[in-house]
């Protein structure tokens, strides 16, 4: 399993890389870990889903 960074991931998923740092933070991030000051996020996690925003009901 490979890891990426929270500037990596904020670039597959097309989000900032702050945001990817406060899921990191919160925990929403499954498998993730913090080296130093850098936060390893696994390869193949999917983005979590975003909780500030109501899905629409089909």
């Amino acid at each position: 399993m490979g890891y990426i960074t929270a500037s990596q991931a904020a670039k597959k998923w097309n989000i900032s890389q702050r945001r990817v740092q406060i899921l990191c933070a919160e925990n929403r991030i499954e498998g993730v870990f913090k080296l130093g000051e850098t936060w390893a996020i696994p390869n193949d996690v999917e983005k979590p889903r975003d909780a500030r925003r109501k899905e629409k009901e089909e």
